[in-house]
């Protein structure tokens, strides 16, 4: 399993982007034991940018106890996500390579998720809410 693109994935997830090292460190174990399916796809994605380095290259930053996507960051996730227009176009496989600003490209619509994906997607949130509470009930 690649460490820094299961990191942009799962900052990614955040609405605002950010997670304390705690939940990082979560949903790492929680992906790392998920199976072949997840470790053949983040292999996948890694594959598209070979030199990735998500704190040199500025794709995420550290914030007080935690890490936060930045916009690049979420613009080269989109860029390893994104299926390739036509076979016969070269494919990209630099970060350098990646859109540098949103500004500077076109919009792109979002890709259709299958219904299992948004499920997964949505009780993913539900038990990191449910944590989040337990977590709150602990402390007082």
């Amino acid at each position: 399993m690649n460490f820094q693109v299961t990191v942009l994935k799962i900052l990614a997830s955040y609405p605002d982007g950010f997670a304390v090292m705690e939940d990082l460190k979560r949903d790492m174990s929680i992906l790392a034991t998920s199976g072949r399916e997840w470790a053949d796809r983040i292999r996948r994605l890694a594959a598209r940018v070979p030199d990735l380095d998500i704190f040199s290259q500025g794709l995420v930053e550290r914030i007080s106890g935690g890490w936060k996507i930045t916009a690049r960051g979420r613009e080269v996730l989109e860029f390893m996500e994104a299926r390739p227009a036509a076979p016969a176009l070269p494919q990209r496989t630099a970060v350098d390579e990646a859109p540098k600003a949103v500004s500077e490209t076109a919009p792109v619509s979002p890709l259709r998720q299958p219904a299992d994906r948004a499920k997964r997607q949505r009780e993913r949130h539900e038990r990191r809410r449910e944590a989040r509470e337990r977590a709150r009930a602990n402390a007082s």
